[in-house]
């Protein structure tokens, strides 16, 4: 395993794919998963400003589009029933989910949809507030001037693209569009240093990697696999910045290959401090979790 991996790497270097580097060894990345998701609606300003306070180094986040362009913050293409309300405040049961398409909404109809009312029995702890979906300018504006005017670091962004070959052009644009959307946006805050876009849909990611090499990628990784760690970067075609597994997948072989090549590993969503502490002792570069307060336990 070790000899194909180095040997794709010397492959993929002597073919002229620009490698982009991952972030310091000594940096230990704490990202808040969705803001806070376990303490306030997720992918909500609150609960980005909330991450902030508890000092988080990323805030980790999803991005969909609008049926007019726009980009806004929401883990599903969909109005999600298990914590969302119709219009008139009643509740949306899942058989009907999928048909509130936000790819098919224009961003004002989105904001009839409160996002943060209802009782989450997943999250219980999560503090309950009328709320809507935000744009993605509007988390930006509302992030800088909050570490501004409070003298805080600035914090990176991780924006995950969600799309699937599958579904091109009925919840999504094709991953070009996707893109360009997303990184026009980026470019226009100033803001392209502390962006990560990542994914599961390698599309976006190749076509991030060879329009604008100097944004940091992460590949995100569930099980089952069918492909090795070796296998999955060749596929991808480059090294990415970041390899973002489900953290049931973290052993001390993977956070070895990920060291060869230069790789930071950040697993996901991972919600207890024994098994935060476990990682980080094993030597992840950074982890994202529903609970950003847990950070300040880690030793």
């Amino acid at each position: 395993m070790k000899k194909y991996i180095i040997l794709f790497f010397l492959m993929m270097s002597c073919t002229n794919f620009k490698i982009q580097q991952a972030v310091s060894p000594a940096f230990f990345d704490k990202e808040g998963h969705r803001g806070c998701r376990g303490l306030m609606p997720e992918n909500t300003i609150p609960a980005f400003i909330k991450a902030i306070d508890f000092g988080v180094t990323t805030l980790e986040m999803d991005a969909v589009i609008t049926k007019d362009s726009k980009v806004l913050i929401s883990h599903d293409p969909y109005i999600n029933h298990k914590f969302s309300l119709h219009p008139d405040g009643t509740p949306i049961i899942a058989a009907e989910e999928r048909t509130l398409n936000i790819f098919k909404m224009t961003y004002a109809e989105t904001q009839q949809y409160d996002v943060g009312t209802k009782y989450y029995p997943h999250f219980p702890q999560q503090q309950k507030m009328k709320v809507r979906k935000p744009l993605f300018c509007a988390v930006i504006d509302t992030v800088e001037a909050y570490t501004r005017l409070h003298h805080l670091p600035q914090v990176q962004y991780n924006i995950e693209t969600k799309s699937t070959d599958s579904t091109d052009g009925i919840f999504h644009p094709e991953p070009a569009t996707f893109v360009r959307l997303i990184m026009q946006i980026v470019e226009t805050k100033g803001i392209a240093s502390r962006v990560i876009i990542q994914s599961f849909d390698i599309r976006t990611l190749q076509y991030l990697h060879q329009h604008y090499p100097n944004i940091k990628t992460a590949l995100l990784v569930e099980p089952p696999v069918t492909l090795n760690f070796a296998a999955q970067l060749k596929q991808l075609g480059f090294i990415p910045t970041i390899y973002s597994p489900d953290y049931s997948m973290v052993a001390p072989l993977l956070v070895k290959q990920c060291r060869d090549l230069g790789i930071a590993l950040i697993p996901w969503t991972v919600d207890d401090l024994p098994t935060m502490q476990r990682l980080k002792d094993m030597g992840v570069n950074g982890l994202i979790s529903d609970y950003p307060n847990l950070y300040t336990q880690l030793k």
